[in-house]
Formats: structure tokens, C-alpha cells, sequence
């Protein structure tokens, strides 16, 4: 897997948005960089030609100058095992410029957070993250190597079923949180209420599509 930086991910005003978020939530976060991360699977090594294909197609929006970005990283990405719809559309371009060894290509964003103290409390970290990433469409990795889990493949898991009929609202509750799904407390009482109705127990594939479908996300 190859790794390679990206232009900057936040505007100005952005940037003084995630901080004024991070103040509200009494966080210790005194400044913010973030950038692109691009990750790219191939077949086989490029040739120095490939590379400065690739890299001119990975140079958009606004740059400034070769630096490099100090702080502690967090790196948000799509969840793995899904395939987002920029990897779709880039994947192809690079395709149709001739570079056939590219397999796939993801995005993330690294996120630089600077900050008076030396570590986040795990309670600070928590926060930070949830405010950083939508937890329904992505993660927050650590480092880039771990991005690699973007291209495992797997066979698809069986259907498993929810037992609310059993064991009441809590266990939807329970999958809301195992599952990511980030569904408020009126949308758990609607699901709820209406596989009540029907008389069956959701399934997880159910609960991932109502609560996309449903989801507002709040991310900075």
C-alpha cells in the first residue's frame, strides 16, 4: 500500500469551527491542521512515469507549502469493508489514464491536533474522535499503516438478528452501539415500536439501512 500526502482538508473558517466546537466541549485543543491521505493498493511497483501520473491526478484543491504537520494524529477513514464513492470515481479516472496497476484508491483525512498537556485522557480522546468522524460511515485509526484494513477482503457474515422480542429495547440499544449506528433514542423507540407491530426481530442489514437513511450526521 502506498501512502502520499494530500492538500489541506480544512479552510480557515473550518478550522476556527472545530476549535470553537473543542472549547464547548471543554477539550484541550489549542490548534488544528488536517490534509488529505490517500491510499493507494497496486499490483505492482510504479514506474517513476506511473508515480507522476498518480501524483499529479492526487493534486487538487487549495496547497501551501511542503511542511511537516506536528501534533497528535488522528486519521478518520471510510469504515472498512466499505468502498466510498470518491475511492469508486478515483479508481476509475486513474484506470482511464492508463494506470491499470492501481487496484483501488481510498481517501482519509489526518487530522494534526496540538495541545497544552502531553496526552488526551482516554475520556478526552473519546470525545475528540466523536467529534472528528461520523461513526456510522468511518473510523479513527492512529497511524497510516493501519489504513491497510481498507482493502481486506472477507467473506460477507451471515445475517444476525436483533432479539428485542426477548430482550426488550435494550437490545436494540445495545446493536446501536455495537454496530455503529449512531440512531437517536426516537429512532430506537420507532424501530421499536414497529417490529413490535410485526411481530420479528431486525436484522442487522435492517438496522445498517434505516439508520443510514436516517442518519443527520453532526461532524464538524
Amino acid at each position: 500500500m502506498l501512502v502520499l500526502r494530500g492538500t489541506p482538508a480544512l479552510s480557515d473558517f473550518r478550522i476556527e469551527k472545530c476549535l470553537a466546537k473543542f472549547v464547548e466541549h471543554g477539550l484541550p485543543v489549542t490548534g488544528i491542521y488536517a490534509e488529505y491521505a490517500h491510499f493507494v493498493m497496486v499490483s505492482k511497483p510504479l514506474t517513476e512515469q506511473e508515480n507522476s501520473i498518480l501524483a499529479k491526478l492526487l493534486t487538487y484543491g487549495s496547497t501551501i507549502q511542503e511542511h511537516k504537520p506536528e501534533g497528535v494524529l488522528l486519521l478518520v477513514t471510510p469504515r472498512p469493508g466499505t468502498i466510498s464513492p470518491w475511492s469508486s470515481k478515483s479508481t476509475d479516472i486513474t484506470h482511464n489514464c492508463g494506470l491499470d496497476k492501481v487496484q483501488r484508491l481510498e481517501r482519509g483525512v489526518a487530522y494534526y491536533l496540538q495541545m497544552p498537556v502531553d496526552n488526551f485522557t482516554d475520556a478526552q480522546l473519546a470525545a475528540v474522535k466523536a467529534l472528528l468522524h461520523d461513526r456510522m460511515t468511518e473510523v479513527v485509526m492512529d497511524d497510516f499503516q493501519a489504513a491497510e484494513s481498507l482493502f481486506l477482503q472477507s467473506e460477507p457474515a451471515p445475517l444476525t438478528s436483533v432479539d428485542m422480542l426477548s430482550q426488550g429495547k435494550a437490545a436494540l440499544q445495545q446493536a446501536n452501539v455495537r454496530l455503529g449506528l449512531a440512531l437517536a433514542d426516537d429512532e430506537v423507540d420507532y424501530l421499536f415500536d414497529n417490529f413490535s407491530r410485526l411481530g420479528r426481530n431486525p436484522n442487522d442489514v435492517e438496522l445498517y439501512m434505516f439508520a443510514q437513511a436516517n442518519l443527520s450526521p453532526q461532524n464538524i
